[in-house]
């Protein structure tokens, strides 16, 4: 039997449509298997598609996951924007709401809610450190002034000025090689505080729109040069986006504010 799952395209850190990052929001009544989650992401063509269902457990207003085309990630920030903005402004659920939490299965629980015309969306601030990446730097083809990591799949390449950041053109195919990692590349902005390219071609997104999850790396990185916790940001990519960050609270469990508006381009039924 036909299945319509009621279905959003959205564009998420986006003020007209054709900016921002896409993402497709999926209401699901409970939850496909893994494999057809994953199949449907493929299908969406998306850099990644967020699923939502009512949490039963009390913790959480929803359960959200998200996948890219070809598998599950651990967190996604234009996506959460993306169910937030469908949840709060589409659905029957958000009448006269003006926030929404998910419990999510490796990032604990995000906060979207309602900031003037946007929202504004609650990650987990993701630390890094100074270590080199060789490998990386020689097919980014420039070299940063320094690189910061963790150990799980954030890489901070930081360059003297927006120009140098614009002009890179790495070796995708080579960086892919490397695992599922991201690779964001920075500097201090031109007419934002800073401005960034994202490319995570391992997990099949040569180059990211618009990344939530990297500016929850970018924002512990930036706060601490810039000298204050809030700022704004521009993400240079062919779409082209910008963010408001905020960090807040201790490095250790901090959580990094990101806003910004969304646009809804397609609302419909996806038939499995």
């Amino acid at each position: 039997m036909t299945q319509a799952i009621p279905y959003w395209h959205v564009d998420a850190f986006a003020s007209h449509t054709f900016s921002g990052n896409q993402a497709a929001v999926m209401v699901l009544d409970q939850w496909l298997d893994d494999d057809t989650l994953v199949k449907v992401g493929g299908e969406n063509m998306f850099a990644e598609t967020a699923f939502v269902v009512r949490d039963e457990t009390g913790e959480a207003d929803w359960e959200l996951r998200w996948c890219t085309p070809t598998y599950e990630i651990a967190l996604c920030g234009h996506a959460t924007l993306a169910a937030g903005h469908v949840l709060l402004s589409h659905h029957e659920w958000g009448a006269g709401k003006n926030q929404v939490t998910f419990r999510t299965r490796k990032s604990g629980i995000l906060e979207v809610r309602r900031l003037g015309d946007g929202y504004e969306v609650a990650l987990p601030a993701i630390e890094t450190e100074p270590r080199p990446h060789p490998e990386a730097v020689k097919l980014l083809g420039a070299e940063p002034l320094l690189v910061h990591r963790n150990d799980t799949l954030y890489n901070i390449f930081l360059f003297e000025n927006e120009a140098q950041v614009r002009a890179l053109d790495p070796d995708l195919r080579g960086l892919g090689a490397l695992g599922v990692d991201q690779f964001d590349c920075t500097a201090p902005g031109d007419k934002s505080d800073i401005v960034s390219r994202i490319f995570v071609p391992g997990a099949g997104v040569d180059e990211d729109s618009v990344t939530g999850s990297a500016h929850a790396a970018l924002t512990p990185f930036w706060a601490k040069r810039l000298g204050r916790d809030e700022f704004t940001a521009h993400q240079a990519s062919e779409r082209g986006g910008d963010l408001t960050c905020r960090l807040d609270g201790a490095e250790d469990g901090g959580r990094v504010w990101l806003g910004g508006p969304c646009v809804t381009v397609v609302a419909g039924e996806f038939y499995i």
